[in-house]
């Protein structure tokens, strides 16, 4: 790779990042937030657009900050409609679904998810549950994350924190 070549490559992820930051900056934090299934594809989207830019010699950092502009305006689109329209949040995202309740896995809400018994496991293990009867809920997020909320004593559940989770079981 020659001097200018390096050069080039080095001025365009500066070039690209300070872009990139300052989107952020008029777009807000959710820019990046993965809060849901289309959080997580815009932020691949930029990603894969970051990348096209620094190693693609035919790519301008004027097409980039466009691209990028682009894919960011749609989601906070996007975010903005799942807000405001019940319709288009039916439409268009995932319910969170409950797939362990009171210690006891619910196989059918699993399968659903599309979520095994190893996968759940593993999960119950990096939110530091030693029993199954530790856990009142475990819901799979509509980011495909999955929360775990432990049984706490002479605690109950606030019934909001399942407002829009498909409690099915």
């Amino acid at each position: 790779m020659s001097v200018s070549a390096l050069f080039w490559l080095i001025a365009s992820v500066f070039g690209i990042f300070t872009i990139i930051i300052v989107i952020t900056r008029i777009f807000g934090l959710r820019t990046f937030a993965k809060m849901s299934s289309f959080d997580f594809a815009s932020t691949i989207a930029v990603g894969s657009i970051l990348a096209s830019i620094i190693l693609n010699q035919n790519y301008s950092l004027v097409k980039g900050a466009v691209a990028l502009t682009a894919v960011i305006s749609f989601q906070t689109l996007f975010s903005f409609l799942v807000r405001k329209s019940n319709m288009f949040q039916s439409l268009f995202t995932n319910k969170p679904q409950l797939i362990m309740w009171n210690g006891k896995m619910l196989p059918k809400n699993m399968k659903r998810c599309n979520v095994g018994k190893d996968d759940l496991i593993a999960k119950l293990r990096e939110a530091n549950v030693h029993n199954f009867d530790e856990v009142k809920a475990a819901i799979f997020e509509s980011t495909g994350d999955v929360s775990v909320i432990h049984n706490a004593e002479n605690k109950r559940l606030s019934q909001e924190l399942l407002t829009d989770v498909d409690v099915d079981f």
